[in-house]
């Protein structure tokens, strides 16, 4: 049976791992061509691998996505590479560790805010030209639980990714009716990389799994899902959305 996004281009940023790596396995799943970029060239370069050896098309590119000037030259090899680009994941991020508001590092706090928000704002700056150009395509951001509600001690982390969603949203509204619908995803608490020392604590992932409805903590496979969703004509009504995929986490 073909894919839901047959002959389809797709980009995903932070594809190295974690949910950026199950999207971009599950966009190539239904019928895309993917454009993996990461910082980490070896990882990155194992999820192309791992799509190509399965018969699909990928290419990486490293990018970091704080700067301007490379995010630019990622949506033109893009572009070079497939002639489009007709799905974007701006998933890139970075946590930025933990402390009190009035003890935050400085030049922490900026470098979390560059990548997490400022990051996402370049790469839509860039992929929305494109897709108006080739006449409409679809994106979808990663915020977090954590752009909907407040965590104490991570103060950078939740500033930027309700940032997310107010981005989201505003870009939606701008480009609704130029034929590009905008969403963001809000992960809850997932078991990837970037949680991992979290959660191979026995007792502190104890009390992360007591905090959850559901009762576990989450699978990358299950937000790419949500995401590969987002980005499918079966979500041609739904453009500006946050769509929480948190076990119930913020519904409490």
């Amino acid at each position: 049976m073909p894919g839901t996004l047959d002959g389809k281009v797709a980009l995903v940023t932070g594809g190295a791992s974690g949910i950026g790596r199950a999207t971009a396995l599950t966009f190539a799943r239904e019928g895309a061509k993917l454009v993996v970029a990461d910082m980490n060239a070896e990882g990155g370069q194992q999820t192309a691998h791992l799509i190509t050896e399965k018969g699909g098309e990928a290419i990486f590119v490293r990018t970091d996505v704080s700067k301007a000037v490379e995010v630019q030259a990622l949506i033109s090899q893009a572009v070079a590479t497939y002639g489009r680009l007709d799905c974007a994941h701006n998933n890139a991020g970075i946590g930025g560790g933990r402390a009190l508001t009035a003890e935050y590092p400085e030049d922490t706090w900026h470098q979390v805010i560059a990548v997490n928000l400022t990051g996402v704002w370049f790469c839509m700056k860039y992929e929305v030209p494109q897709m108006l150009y080739q006449g409409g395509g679809t994106i979808v951001n990663t915020a977090s639980a954590a752009g909907l509600v407040g965590t104490r001690g991570t103060s950078a982390y939740v500033a930027s990714k309700h940032g997310v969603v107010g981005l989201t949203k505003t870009a939606a509204l701008e480009y609704a009716q130029q034929g590009i619908r905008v969403n963001c995803v809000c992960p809850g608490m997932i078991h990837t990389p970037m949680t991992e020392r979290g959660l191979s604590d026995p007792e502190r992932r104890a009390r992360i799994i007591a905090n959850q409805p559901i009762g576990r903590v989450g699978t990358p496979e299950e937000v790419a899902e949500a995401v590969v969703w987002l980005c499918s004509d079966a979500a041609s009504f739904v453009t500006g959305h946050t769509m929480t995929v948190d076990g119930g986490y913020v519904a409490q």
